[in-house]
């Protein structure tokens, strides 16, 4: 009898890898669109066909993709803008001109003009101007965040969005599920237990939690009475807070905005909220009137695997193809696609100085060894590449020649680009590039240089280790 259930059970085996192989590649083939990542699955379904299945159902780009327009599927058209028939106000070149174009078709807004950015640095500055704006709202605050810890700064977060709630605030607060499960207690619960009507995105369980687990909304919001903004790639998080000494340190930029465009990441928010709720944000407590505070031009860029599917690529591939003189990029996460290497060895090829700034030591070792295969044909070309030391630096820049910022959420790997809902701002302002390229010097000059010599005199292992990481890019 045991021989005869040891028989069935391997057949059952067999079946069901058989048929979940089967099914994977015929899905592969038919629906996959990134060919290097379809590449990858299909070596790892032939070598191991009974559990390779399984995680391409888990972690498979389409099957995020799907669910990623099932969840907008609840909620009305998103917002979208005319594009301008009228070329826009910049003073620019006509490469930088038909880049500004170029994003107004690509993203669902439209630039605004007159606005006004401040550079914050670390928790430190950032998130004392978060709580001041929260105990000036008069009316309503909305913030999203991917991290939100209950302790540390996070309580002092929730001290005061109790408070507006008692002064007949309007709060809104919304948290990434996954994000949620980086401290205990989770935010959630600490907010609702004062007061605070909070959400978590893409609530699930089980084995629903496993399909979805992709699905993750990284980005940073916090817009109080619908007229100053925050936005940028820090979380809600006590190592933010450099000057406490936290255990873990972590270095970032964030910004403040006011003027015209922050109407635009009301709405971002707005959609979500939507989606997580029901409830539907209008009105003047969250759409006020806004008037010019700057000279910034800007305008918002959402992605996510959606109706915003691959924007942000696109938006950031046009940037490198309209750079002439210079491309500066900060990025915690370097892992960029085949088309962004290609268009950024090509920038090198025409002569555009670009150089790239990214921790020495990654908090995730993993995305860290395998970007560091990507170095040689990078520097092969011209590129300068820089690895900054200790702390961890989660800043997010990318500059083009002295008068484009990109600032906001989005990292330069694979899961950002293509799998997360993320939010930046496109910004034309010299000045603003200029403070930002002066960030960038600072950074650069406490960082060491990558050479080829360095690189060649690797030890094997590390070189070994290395490549084995890089196997698993299209899955990072």
């Amino acid at each position: 009898m045991s021989w005869l259930l040891h028989h069935i059970w391997n057949d059952t085996l067999m079946i069901l890898a058989i048929t979940g192989s089967v099914i994977a590649i015929i899905h592969l083939l038919l629906q996959h669109r990134d060919y290097r990542s379809a590449a990858f699955w299909m070596a790892m379904i032939v070598v191991e066909p009974l559990i390779s299945p399984l995680l391409y159902l888990l972690l498979g780009i389409n099957i995020l993709r799907r669910s990623g327009r099932r969840y907008r599927s609840g909620i009305n058209e998103p917002w979208r803008d005319p594009v301008p028939d009228e070329p826009l106000p910049l003073t620019a070149t006509q490469e930088h001109q038909q880049l500004a174009r170029t994003l107004d078709r690509i993203s669902r807004f439209s630039h605004t003009v007159g606005n006004h950015l401040d550079i914050l640095h670390n928790g430190d500055e950032a998130m004392p101007r978060m709580l001041e704006a929260i105990r000036g709202a008069q009316q309503s605050i909305s913030l999203a965040s991917y991290i939100f810890e209950a302790t540390g700064i996070g309580a002092e977060f929730v001290a005061e969005l109790s408070s507006a709630v008692r002064r007949g605030v309007q709060v809104r607060v919304m948290v990434d599920d996954a994000g949620t499960r980086y401290s205990w207690p989770p935010v959630v619960e600490a907010l609702e237990k004062a007061g605070v009507t909070a959400r978590r995105f893409m609530p699930s369980r089980l084995i629903l939690r496993l399909i979805t687990m992709n699905l993750r909304n990284h980005r940073k919001i916090l817009v109080v009475d619908g007229r100053t903004a925050f936005t940028g790639g820090m979380n809600i998080r006590e190592g933010n807070m450099i000057s406490r000494k936290p255990r873990h340190a972590v270095h970032d930029l964030h910004f403040i905005v006011t003027g015209p465009c922050v109407a635009q990441i009301q709405r971002v928010f707005a959609e979500d909220w939507a989606f997580c709720t029901g409830e539907a944000l209008e009105g003047p407590a969250w759409f006020p009137e806004l008037s010019t505070t700057g000279s910034t031009t800007a305008i918002g860029i959402v992605d996510g695997p959606d109706e915003d599917m691959e924007v942000m690529p696109a938006a950031f591939f046009a940037a490198l193809n309209a750079a002439r003189e210079e491309v500066k990029i900060i990025t915690p996460y370097f892992l960029p696609n085949a088309v962004l290497m290609a268009a950024l060895r090509l920038c090198a090829v025409r002569g555009v100085k670009v150089t790239i700034l990214t921790p020495e030591k990654n908090n995730i070792p993993f995305v860290g060894w395998a970007a560091q295969t990507l170095y040689p044909e990078l520097l092969l070309v011209g590129c300068r590449i820089f690895e900054s030391p200790s702390p961890f630096d989660h800043s997010k820049i990318f500059l083009i020649d002295g008068v484009w910022s990109f600032l906001g959420s989005t990292n330069w790997d694979p899961r950002s680009l293509r799998l997360n809902f993320e939010f930046n701002l496109a910004c034309h302002d010299a000045e603003l590039c200029r403070r930002l390229s002066a960030e960038m010097d600072a950074k650069m000059a406490r960082s060491r240089e990558i050479t080829p010599g360095m690189l060649e005199a690797a030890p094997v292992g590390r070189r070994l280790r290395n490549g084995f990481a890089r196997l698993f890019i299209p899955a990072l």
